[in-house]
Parts: structure tokens; C-alpha cells; sequence
């Protein structure tokens, strides 16, 4: 059927340091990766290996400090005003078919105002003129008035005369 692999059961060789005629490589403190530093073994030898970092200094704990006054003023005024510009919001939308009514008339009220300033002007010199036309008979008359004024020098008095014909 099925066959099992077999496997070969060593024993280790106990480590011995590298003989003194080998080379040894040289491995500058710059080329020394981060979290591994130089380690003196139990039997002395100095070798490269990986190594924890220093634990971080704990933060002191400070004593809760009280929550200043206007930090809770301030909590408790932020949900009455947003209901009050709720509320605004809500009495606005109640109020507009009135508000746009009462811009109707108001713009109303101004047209008739704008109306009347041009308006009674006109009607009042038509008045004066029907008035005028109809008392004389003819058709109305007209006075002429002729006024001369004369000053002598930049600074001198002027003297004039009015004419009624």
C-alpha cells in the first residue's frame, strides 16, 4: 500500500569555536542592522545576536483633573440651542404661506407709493392748467419776466433789474 519514508537520526556535534587560521570577517558598527548588537557569551566568546529593546519608560499618571466650568456650560447649552434653531426652523416653515403674503403686499404698498409720487404731480399740473385755460378764456395767458444782471470786475457788486411785460 503506502510505504513510509525512512530517516536518518544524528546526533548534534558539540560546537567549537572556528580555528585561529580562518578568517574572520570584519563587520563595521555601521553595517550592524537595528535590534542586533555585539553579546558576550556564557563561555566568553563575543558574537553578533538579536537583542530586545530597552522597555519604554512607563507615563506618569496624573491625578484626574476637575472638568473646567465652562467646558460643562458649554455641554449643556449646545442641546438648547440646536432645539431652539429646531424650533425656529420648525415656526418658519409654519409662518411662510403668511410671510410670503405679506412680501406680496408690501411690494404692493411700494408700487402704489412709487405710483402716487409720480402720478399726483402729473394730476396737479393738469388740474393747474384747466384752471388757468379757462379763466382767461383765450386759451390762457403768458407772463414773460426778463432779468439782467450786471457786475463789474471779478470782485464787484452786481446790480440787476426785472422786467414784467
Amino acid at each position: 500500500m503506502h510505504e513510509q519514508a525512512s530517516y536518518e537520526i544524528t546526533t548534534p556535534h558539540p560546537w567549537s569555536p572556528p580555528p585561529a587560521t580562518a578568517a574572520r570577517p570584519v563587520i563595521l558598527p555601521a553595517d550592524v542592522p537595528p535590534g542586533v548588537d555585539w553579546v558576550t557569551l556564557p563561555n566568553g566568546v563575543r558574537t553578533l545576536a538579536y537583542t530586545h529593546p530597552a522597555p519604554a519608560q512607563p507615563i506618569p499618571l496624573t491625578a484626574p483633573q476637575p472638568i473646567p466650568a465652562w467646558a460643562k456650560t458649554t455641554a449643556l447649552l449646545a442641546p438648547t440651542v440646536g432645539v431652539g434653531i429646531g424650533a425656529a426652523g420648525i415656526g418658519l416653515s409654519y409662518a411662510a404661506p403668511g410671510l410670503i403674503a405679506m412680501s406680496h403686499a408690501l411690494w404692493s404698498a411700494a408700487a402704489l407709493v412709487v405710483a402716487a409720487v409720480i402720478a399726483v404731480p402729473v394730476l396737479i399740473r393738469t388740474a393747474r392748467r384747466a384752471v388757468t385755460g379757462s379763466s382767461s378764456g383765450v386759451g390762457g395767458s403768458t407772463t414773460h419776466i426778463t432779468q439782467n444782471i450786471t457786475a463789474t470786475g471779478l470782485f464787484g457788486r452786481a446790480n440787476g433789474t426785472i422786467n414784467n411785460h
